[in-house]
């Protein structure tokens, strides 16, 4: 098995975005009269889709209720949550390493599309990337497994080429209901525990050693093992 490509989730894989995800979600409790979680319970919810930790934080599946909760989260997230990010450090010289071994690369994440393309662009990583996969706003791709076969099924990718790299569960089980390899990185939100539950391949401590950590995870190319990855 050879890999080629590559895709990334963003929050908490490419990016750290929590102060812009948190003080939306407070933003948005807080105009509907509930009380904001503690730090710990909002750090949970980079990552995963926003429709379902509005559901828990506001106690209810009515559409209506969350819709509007997302309405307030993005009135804020427009002008300011998506400049309260930054890229993690290293993470420009590990998809220059990348790129430079001649793979095919892509974004896939829950953010909605046209949030992540502007993040991706603004932090000027927009290069290193054939497409940015996000979510849509009606929320027909929440489900990160939909979005991926979605990509897949697109750019014509056999999943046995490819890889998904990202920080929580729901990256990890993306993978595996699309027959792919799912490399989780510690660095992010999820824990070590949730990643190799959710059927991670392989773990990555940090930003440095994903290119190493990607060549411990199939044959790929002599890429040179900057840091062994965790099984």
């Amino acid at each position: 098995m050879t890999i080629d490509t590559l895709f990334f989730d963003l929050d908490g894989t490419l990016t750290d975005n929590y102060i812009g995800i948190s003080g939306c979600i407070a933003h948005a409790l807080t105009k509907l009269g509930v009380d904001v979680p503690d730090e710990a319970t909002l750090r949970g919810c980079v990552g995963p889709p926003l429709r379902a930790s509005f559901g828990r934080f506001l106690d209810t599946v009515e559409p209506e209720r969350i819709e509007q909760a997302l309405l307030h989260y993005r009135e804020r997230f427009e002008v300011h949550g998506w400049q309260e990010n930054t890229p993690y450090p290293g993470i420009d010289a590990a998809l220059g390493a990348l790129a430079a071994h001649g793979f095919r690369m892509f974004v896939c994440t829950s953010k909605p599309q046209r949030y992540a393309e502007r993040i991706v662009g603004h932090f000027e990583l927009r290069k290193y990337f054939s497409a940015v996969y996000g979510a849509d706003l009606p929320g027909a791709f929440d489900d990160k497994r939909k979005l991926l076969a979605h990509a897949l099924a697109e750019r014509k990718i056999d999943p046995a080429d490819a890889i998904m790299i990202g920080d929580r569960a729901q990256d990890m089980q993306a993978a595996s209901a699309n027959r792919m390899s799912g490399l989780g990185v510690l660095y992010g939100y999820g824990s070590r525990e949730e990643l190799l539950e959710a059927g991670a391949s392989a773990l990555c401590e940090s930003v440095a050693g994903l290119p190493g950590a990607i060549a411990g995870n199939a044959s790929i190319r002599g890429l040179p093992a900057n840091q062994p990855c965790a099984h």
